[in-house]
């Protein structure tokens, strides 16, 4: 029996963003360019909590959202992501807010 894959729908997407952990990891994919090879640290994006507290929170909380939905491809032993296989589905979201970012709240990421 196939399984059919369902984009995700704009509700998921903002789901997905409903985090400044997220946010800031996906926006740093998106600057790193579109080549399978390019990687982010994600420890080194954690919010302003305690750095064990928002390492804790994004191996498992904020990844394995992101992971679900096909936006990042994690690589737990390198403590890195790179893009998943639905990752273009949401950049031209993430577009939209990088380039409209000076009129966004400044919380925003």
């Amino acid at each position: 029996m196939s399984e059919s894959i369902v984009s995700p729908s704009f509700d998921s997407q903002l789901d997905a963003l409903g985090h400044v952990a997220r946010r800031r990891l996906l926006l740093a994919l998106l600057d790193a360019g579109s080549e399978d090879d390019r990687s982010v640290a994600f420890d080194r994006l954690a919010d302003d909590s305690p750095e064990e507290d928002a390492l804790l929170s994004m191996r498992h909380l904020h990844l394995p959202k992101l992971e679900e939905r096909g936006f990042v491809a994690v690589h737990p032993e390198r403590r890195s992501v790179r893009r998943g296989p639905r990752f273009d589905e949401i950049s031209p979201l993430l577009e939209l807010l990088e380039a409209n970012g000076d009129r966004l709240p400044d919380d925003w990421v």
